[in-house]
Protein backbone atom coordinates (compact mmCIF):
# COMPACT_ATOMS: atom_id res chain seq x y z
CA UNK A 1 0.00 0.00 0.00
CA UNK A 2 1.06 3.52 -0.48
CA UNK A 3 -0.04 7.06 0.36
CA UNK A 4 -0.44 9.81 -1.55
CA UNK A 5 -1.25 13.43 -0.74
CA UNK A 6 -3.97 14.95 -3.46
CA UNK A 7 -4.30 18.61 -3.48
CA UNK A 8 -7.24 20.45 -4.24
CA UNK A 9 -7.51 24.32 -4.88
CA UNK A 10 -10.76 25.63 -4.16
CA UNK A 11 -11.64 28.67 -6.61
CA UNK A 12 -12.24 32.30 -4.94
CA UNK A 13 -16.16 32.05 -4.14
CA UNK A 14 -16.74 28.77 -4.24
CA UNK A 15 -16.98 25.71 -1.79
CA UNK A 16 -16.12 22.21 -1.75
CA UNK A 17 -17.93 19.10 -0.74
CA UNK A 18 -16.20 15.70 -0.51
CA UNK A 19 -18.32 12.67 0.30
CA UNK A 20 -18.34 8.90 -0.05
CA UNK A 21 -21.32 7.37 -1.80
CA UNK A 22 -22.09 3.90 -3.28
CA UNK A 23 -24.13 3.96 -6.24
CA UNK A 24 -24.09 5.37 -10.32
CA UNK A 25 -27.28 7.47 -9.59
CA UNK A 26 -25.74 9.44 -6.82
CA UNK A 27 -24.39 12.18 -9.37
CA UNK A 28 -28.15 12.92 -10.25
CA UNK A 29 -29.27 12.83 -6.79
CA UNK A 30 -26.80 15.04 -5.79
CA UNK A 31 -27.75 17.47 -8.46
CA UNK A 32 -31.74 17.17 -7.62
CA UNK A 33 -30.55 17.64 -3.94
CA UNK A 34 -29.10 20.89 -4.52
CA UNK A 35 -31.51 22.51 -6.79
CA UNK A 36 -34.35 21.39 -4.53
CA UNK A 37 -32.79 23.09 -1.50
CA UNK A 38 -31.04 26.28 -3.29
CA UNK A 39 -32.23 26.86 -6.32
CA UNK A 40 -30.27 29.75 -7.50
CA UNK A 41 -27.04 27.71 -5.96
CA UNK A 42 -24.66 27.14 -9.10
CA UNK A 43 -22.42 23.64 -8.70
CA UNK A 44 -20.85 21.33 -10.31
CA UNK A 45 -20.49 17.54 -9.16
CA UNK A 46 -18.72 14.43 -10.35
CA UNK A 47 -18.82 10.88 -9.06
CA UNK A 48 -16.16 8.28 -9.35
CA UNK A 49 -17.76 5.28 -9.92
CA UNK A 50 -15.90 1.96 -9.00
CA UNK A 51 -17.73 -0.89 -10.90
CA UNK A 52 -18.35 -1.22 -14.70
CA UNK A 53 -16.83 1.05 -16.50
CA UNK A 54 -15.43 3.20 -13.82
CA UNK A 55 -15.95 6.54 -15.10
CA UNK A 56 -16.48 10.03 -13.74
CA UNK A 57 -20.14 11.21 -13.82
CA UNK A 58 -20.86 14.72 -13.83
CA UNK A 59 -23.67 17.03 -13.21
CA UNK A 60 -24.07 20.80 -12.66
CA UNK A 61 -25.48 23.65 -14.00
CA UNK A 62 -22.33 25.85 -14.54
CA UNK A 63 -19.69 24.27 -17.21
CA UNK A 64 -16.78 25.64 -15.09
CA UNK A 65 -17.41 24.21 -11.83
CA UNK A 66 -18.68 20.59 -13.48
CA UNK A 67 -15.10 20.82 -15.18
CA UNK A 68 -13.33 21.79 -12.20
CA UNK A 69 -15.68 18.76 -10.04
CA UNK A 70 -14.23 16.18 -12.79
CA UNK A 71 -10.67 16.87 -13.01
CA UNK A 72 -10.92 17.04 -9.31
CA UNK A 73 -12.78 13.50 -8.95
CA UNK A 74 -10.26 11.83 -11.72
CA UNK A 75 -7.11 13.16 -10.34
CA UNK A 76 -8.36 11.99 -6.48
CA UNK A 77 -9.67 8.55 -8.42
CA UNK A 78 -10.52 7.21 -5.14
CA UNK A 79 -13.81 5.18 -5.48
CA UNK A 80 -17.29 6.27 -5.06
CA UNK A 81 -16.54 9.43 -3.75
CA UNK A 82 -17.61 13.07 -4.94
CA UNK A 83 -16.36 15.89 -5.32
CA UNK A 84 -18.80 18.96 -5.12
CA UNK A 85 -18.19 22.71 -6.51
CA UNK A 86 -20.67 25.46 -5.11
CA UNK A 87 -20.92 28.72 -5.67
CA UNK A 88 -23.83 31.02 -4.65
CA UNK A 89 -24.72 29.12 -1.63
CA UNK A 90 -22.30 27.59 1.48
CA UNK A 91 -22.32 24.27 2.03
CA UNK A 92 -24.42 24.51 5.56
CA UNK A 93 -27.27 25.36 3.10
CA UNK A 94 -27.24 21.86 2.01
CA UNK A 95 -25.50 19.55 3.90
CA UNK A 96 -28.58 18.41 5.39
CA UNK A 97 -30.39 17.49 2.26
CA UNK A 98 -26.58 15.74 0.80
CA UNK A 99 -26.33 13.70 4.32
CA UNK A 100 -30.43 12.70 3.37
CA UNK A 101 -29.78 11.60 0.06
CA UNK A 102 -30.04 7.99 0.77
CA UNK A 103 -26.54 6.61 -1.23
CA UNK A 104 -24.16 9.15 0.42
CA UNK A 105 -22.49 7.36 2.97
CA UNK A 106 -19.84 9.89 4.96
CA UNK A 107 -19.39 13.83 4.43
CA UNK A 108 -15.14 14.45 4.85
CA UNK A 109 -15.16 17.77 4.06
CA UNK A 110 -17.24 20.74 3.23
CA UNK A 111 -15.37 24.35 2.89
CA UNK A 112 -13.81 27.33 0.87
CA UNK A 113 -10.44 26.06 1.94
CA UNK A 114 -8.22 24.31 -0.48
CA UNK A 115 -7.89 20.74 0.68
CA UNK A 116 -5.12 18.11 0.68
CA UNK A 117 -7.09 13.97 0.29
CA UNK A 118 -4.83 11.07 2.05
CA UNK A 119 -5.81 8.31 0.13
CA UNK A 120 -4.34 4.93 0.20
CA UNK A 121 -3.57 3.28 -3.11
CA UNK A 122 -3.59 -0.38 -3.48
CA UNK A 123 -3.16 -2.91 -6.43
CA UNK A 124 -7.24 -2.93 -6.37
CA UNK A 125 -7.35 0.92 -6.02
CA UNK A 126 -7.83 4.25 -4.10
CA UNK A 127 -9.32 4.97 -0.63
CA UNK A 128 -9.59 8.56 1.34
CA UNK A 129 -8.12 8.44 4.73
CA UNK A 130 -8.74 11.91 5.66
CA UNK A 131 -8.49 14.84 4.45
CA UNK A 132 -6.64 18.51 5.89
CA UNK A 133 -8.96 21.71 6.08
CA UNK A 134 -6.91 24.90 5.19
CA UNK A 135 -4.10 25.33 8.31
CA UNK A 136 -3.41 24.61 11.74
CA UNK A 137 -4.27 26.85 14.24
CA UNK A 138 -2.23 29.58 15.38
CA UNK A 139 -4.06 30.32 18.87
CA UNK A 140 -6.99 30.80 21.39
CA UNK A 141 -9.44 33.94 20.22
CA UNK A 142 -9.18 37.14 22.44
CA UNK A 143 -12.08 38.77 23.08
CA UNK A 144 -11.48 41.25 20.02
CA UNK A 145 -11.54 37.95 17.77
CA UNK A 146 -15.27 36.97 19.43
CA UNK A 147 -16.34 40.06 18.50
CA UNK A 148 -15.21 39.72 15.30
CA UNK A 149 -16.49 36.40 14.51
CA UNK A 150 -20.11 37.69 15.93
CA UNK A 151 -19.82 40.68 13.45
CA UNK A 152 -18.85 38.54 10.49
CA UNK A 153 -21.82 36.16 11.17
CA UNK A 154 -24.27 39.20 11.31
CA UNK A 155 -22.70 40.82 8.22
CA UNK A 156 -23.37 38.02 6.26
CA UNK A 157 -26.92 37.34 7.62
CA UNK A 158 -26.28 33.86 9.72
CA UNK A 159 -26.98 36.01 12.99
CA UNK A 160 -29.27 38.74 13.63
Amino acid sequence: METKVIRIDVPEGVNIVLGQSHFIKTVEDLHEAIVCTVPHAKFGIAFNESSGPCLVRVSGNEQELTTLAGKAALELGAGHSFVMFLKDAYPINVLDKIKAVPEVCSIYAATANPIQVVVAETDQGRGILGVIDGLKPKGIEGPKDVEDRKSFLRKIGYKL
